[in-house]
């Protein structure tokens, strides 16, 4: 180049090409040689000093503008759902420009408050000014303590809630937040731990007292971290929500759809209604409706109430209360299916063949009124001899058509052969002030087994029509179990006198033949339990992996739209397909389906630990007033540092710890999933009946100790210490050991098979 660049031109190239900043550079861009450089240098100089350009070493660059890998602090999510990030170096005097990070499938989930090092991409024509990628992560949220804040002389205490963290926290006084000696508080770490004394922390939150019932809950939600407060802009968002009129619906109000719930429901996000296919190529077979809220009509893409919704990824459901994904304005009333409110649905109708069998499907997007909401007893009561004044004008035309649907279902469920586990669930039952009346298995009734099944042929109704129309969509995907899991289920049903065949494709009717095999005997609960342990946790995802336990090759979530963000993708599909709307599925959501699938499954997993360990609480709150008395119950777990017990009364899981075992070291085995007693070659393992003493009960951790007094009705020895050796055995060299541990597994597999 022969003439010199303008400081414009200058400036423009800079900003083009921000990791080629050196003199060298530029002048080698502007094809600038020999004693041109000396001018060169002197704009530049000039740039600097009128601040257009700062330089840094030997490489000059745009002092408002961001270098190409910098250091980020991670921020919250934008309406869209969107991560953005703010940069902990700016040096313009601009406002700080916003940057929107651009997650991979590889990438790990980053947490508000974290510092990554990324590369970044300056954008045009956006709300955000660069679009970053992660490098590596250099930094993490302080570390999170949930406990009871103990006052000291100069500041105090934090003691850990959480059964699986034993250490304190040291709290300075600058750094109590005004915490109360007693209080249930949360904290973050302050600071690097020291080489000497305990780690420090400060107080953030102040959750009152946690002796009162009601703080079992808030202990878990705040354990696990899952939102519990909407933001205002969320609110607002709802409370301006209208009902949806008729206009561009389908009128089913004719339609006698009825909602069939427990009888403490909080919503009500489904209705049905059957009756007999009077199509002559289909003589004996049904037409099943399946009408659903239409919350995409509510939660649009893009909205607050979409980026909240997807970031609590469901609603969690505690014995006290519920954190719900939506507010209640459309949770607790314009999407959910009052009883003779217009509301509006979208609805699939679905014709059976005598036999259960699907034959088609159809999509409706439209308005329904419920005729009814009705509960489950209510229902089962009518159809056994005892109905209800509203059941009873219902029952012709209602009740007896759902449950001849049903038969038909039973039969296509009988030759399909989905995972039969018979698992009863607990039911905790509270008192108005919160504590445990009591601990109750909820009753499994035709009632609950015909919604389900209704449910289960409109989610693959829904997934099969999306597949047919190649729309994108999240699908639920349960795996096949891992073979080492299948080997141990066979261990167990060896065990237990059973067989489960090797060597052949596995399918849930292998499975259910186990199942049954052990039903009325007393290996029944450890074959189920086990069963259960041996499959793959399910999770969404956008490519379609089949369905193990409900053995189905297709399958989505559609039937729950109100408290699983799946349902509502899948919803947003069903609309984009039918060309029902604007509020479908958006492009940039199918551009990121992957990583929402991964994170509706996270937090899928986040509120199942949290609803568990509040039941552990409310459990070990019911057992505390029960110190000192026996129980009876079933080996359910082994470890090396004890036996978890599952008491026959409540359900509840105690832990034996292996000094309370008896007065002998033990050998754990984790391949049998087996103690066995050094001298007395006494085994303990899964499955067997025991009789103990409950030894403590901790309603704040939800912790639960237990004394082995009988293991299959041979009583223990009593006492503490474990014998001579009050300990493991003297070490030995290591050959020797190598030859011990061989013995120990071939007396271990001896004691087994006997």
């Amino acid at each position: 180049m022969n003439q010199m660049p303008t400081k414009a031109e200058i400036l423009q190239w800079i900003t083009e090409n921000p990791t080629l900043g050196a003199k060298r550079e530029i002048a080698k861009a502007f094809g600038i040689k020999g004693a041109a450089r000396i001018d060169l240098k002197r704009i530049l100089k000039e740039l600097e000093a009128e601040g257009h350009l700062e330089k840094r070493k030997k490489t000059y660059r745009d002092p408002d503008r961001l270098p190409p890998v910098s250091v980020l602090q991670v921020l919250g999510t934008t309406p869209d759902g969107d991560q953005l990030a703010k940069p902990l170096e700016w040096h313009g005097e601009g406002a700080e420009p916003v940057v929107m990070l651009i997650p991979r499938a590889s990438d790990p989930a980053l947490g508000e408050g974290e510092r990554i090092l990324a590369r970044l991409q300056a954008v045009r024509g956006e709300a955000h000014h660069y679009e970053a990628r992660l490098i590596r992560r250099i930094g993490y949220n302080p570390s999170k303590v949930l406990g009871i804040y103990r006052k000291g002389t100069e500041g105090g205490r934090i003691l850990p809630i959480d059964k699986g963290m034993g250490k304190e926290w040291q709290v300075d006084a600058t750094a109590t937040g005004g915490a109360q000696d007693g209080e249930l508080v949360e904290g973050e770490a302050a600071g690097p731990k020291g080489r000497m004394g305990l780690p420090r922390a400060r107080i953030t939150s102040r959750l009152g007292d946690p002796s009162a019932p009601r703080a079992v809950s808030l202990i878990a939600i705040h354990q696990h971290g899952i939102p519990d407060e909407f933001p205002d802009d969320v609110i607002a968002e709802a409370d301006a929500q209208k009902p949806a009129g008729l206009k561009g619906r389908e009128d089913l109000r004719h339609l006698p759809l009825v909602t069939i719930d427990p009888s403490d429901a909080r919503d009500h996000d489904d209705a049905c209604y059957a009756h007999s296919d009077d199509a002559p190529d289909n003589a004996g077979g049904h037409v099943i409706w399946v009408a659903i809220a239409d919350v995409a009509h509510y939660v649009t893409p893009g909205s607050a109430l979409d980026a909240e919704a997807r970031k609590r990824g469901n609603s969690s459901y505690f014995p006290d209360r519920v954190v719900p994904m939506l507010p209640d304005r459309l949770s607790g009333d314009l999407c959910s299916l009052h009883e003779g409110v217009p509301r509006a649905c979208i609805a699939v109708r679905m014709r059976v063949d005598e036999f259960g069998q699907k034959l088609d499907q159809s999509f409706h997007r439209g308005i329904m009124r419920s005729g009814a909401s009705l509960t489950y007893q209510e229902v089962q009561a009518a159809m056994d001899g005892d109905p209800s004044a509203r059941c009873a004008e219902m029952m012709d035309d209602v009740i007896r058509p759902l449950y001849a649907a049903y038969a038909a279902l039973k039969q296509a469920r009988g030759t399909r052969q989905p995972l039969d586990l018979d698992l009863p669930e607990r039911k905790v039952v509270l008192s108005e002030e919160g504590k445990v009346l009591s601990v109750n298995f909820s009753e499994r009734l035709d009632a609950h087994k015909l919604i389900e099944e209704f449910m289960v042929l409109a989610n693959v109704a829904a997934a099969e029509t999306l597949a047919e129309r190649k729309s994108p969509l999240l699908y639920r995907v349960h795996e096949e179990p891992a073979e080492d899991k299948l080997d141990s289920l066979r261990e167990v049903a060896e065990a237990a006198g059973l067989v489960l065949a090797k060597g052949q494709v596995l399918r849930t009717a292998h499975l259910n033949a186990l199942l049954h095999g052990a039903a009325g005997t007393d290996h029944a609960e450890q074959i189920n339990m086990s069963t259960l342990r041996a499959m793959t946790q399910a999770y969404y995802a956008p490519a379609n992996f089949g369905h193990f336990g409900l053995a189905l090759k297709s399958y989505a979530h559609f039937t729950s739209p109100i408290r699983r963000y799946a349902d509502l993708i899948v919803h947003r599909a069903l609309i984009s397909a039918h060309g029902w709307g604007d509020d479908g599925l958006a492009p940039y959501e199918e551009d990121q389906l992957e990583g929402t699938a991964k994170h509706i499954s996270d937090t899928e997993r986040r509120s199942m630990m949290a609803e568990r360990d509040t039941n552990d609480r409310y459990l070990a709150a019911f057992l505390s007033e029960r110190v000192g008395e026996e129980f009876t119950g079933r080996i359910s777990g082994v470890a090396k540092f004890g036996a978890f017990v599952r008491l026959d009364e409540t359900g509840a899981d105690g832990l034996i710890p292996v000094r309370n075992i008896g007065h002998e070291y033990f050998h754990f085995d984790a391949d049998s999933a087996t103690l066995m007693g050094a001298d007395s070659g006494r085994i303990v393992t899964l499955g067997q009946r025991v009789t103990v003493k409950l030894a403590e009960a901790a309603p704040v951790t939800g912790g639960i100790a237990l004394e082995l007094i009988s293991i299959e009705g041979k009583e223990m020895p009593q006492g503490g210490g474990r014998g001579r050796s009050r300990g493991k055995p003297p070490k030995r060299k290591l050959g020797a050991a190598k030859k011990k541990t061989a013995k120990t597994a071939r007396k271990v597999e001896r004691k087994r098979r006997s």
